[in-house]
């Protein structure tokens, strides 16, 4: 799985405004829709909020990752959303969370799907790297840290 596959400049979103998980799950799929790769933001949005019913995606660090497996799209698709002020996102370690990375993948293909988080979870093991994408002025300097 390569992140630079998957992310470009249309898919990342600085300066996220919602102050709750749902809006800035809400606002993470209109990135995904304006970019053209959902089409169903309903099922989008069914598939993501059924998934962090079961167990928030609320990681450790100050890191989200919703997902979910939807059949409106036919390959894994993502994109990732930085908060100037930190969201109560129900993270693992009760801290709250700047760096939110969506993605949806169809539901017969497991193999990107499971290579994708693998990939995302331990670029963000690295503090250097959250500070530097928290730092970002643009899209570009996020996907540069993303993919160095």
């Amino acid at each position: 799985m390569n992140l630079k596959s998957v992310l470009n400049r249309d898919t990342v979103r600085l300066h996220l405004k919602g102050t709750t998980k749902e809006e800035i799950i809400n606002e993470l799929l209109d990135v995904l829709v304006q970019s053209g790769k959902i089409k169903d933001r309903e099922a989008a949005l069914s598939a993501i909020m059924d998934r962090e019913r079961k167990m928030s995606t609320g990681m450790k660090h100050g890191i989200a990752i919703p997902h979910g497996k939807s059949p409106t799209v036919h390959e894994l698709v993502a994109c990732i959303g930085i908060s100037d002020t930190p969201v109560d996102f129900d993270s693992l370690d009760h801290e709250p969370c700047r760096i939110f990375i969506m993605t949806l993948s169809p539901i017969d293909k497991t193999g990107p799907h499971l290579q994708f988080l693998a990939e995302v979870s331990l670029l963000f093991k690295s503090s250097e790297k959250r500070a530097e994408i928290l730092a970002a002025k643009t899209p570009e300097e996020v996907l540069k840290v993303l993919i160095e």
